[in-house]
């Protein structure tokens, strides 16, 4: 009998998944921060994924603050 073992990525867990999006969105948005001109000349196309977590980021700053808080939680103590 063979015995395969299969690893779970991001994409396919829920948690995980939500877990990256919230580090993108503050680190885009800490980015933007210290370099806003990084960030702010690639607002359209696949870079300007980055610029739109960055503004998520900034404008909705007490929304994602409570999120990693309650995502941190359930990762210490949850699981």
């Amino acid at each position: 009998m063979i015995s395969e073992t299969f690893t779970v990525s991001a994409i396919f867990n829920f948690q995980s998944l939500l877990t990256v999006i919230l580090l993108l969105i503050c680190t885009c948005a800490y980015i933007r921060s210290l370099a806003p001109s990084l960030l702010d000349k690639n607002k359209t196309g696949l870079l300007g994924i980055f610029w739109k977590c960055a503004r998520i980021g900034e404008r909705k700053s007490p929304y994602v603050a409570v999120c990693c808080v309650v995502m941190a939680f359930t990762i210490l103590f949850v699981q």
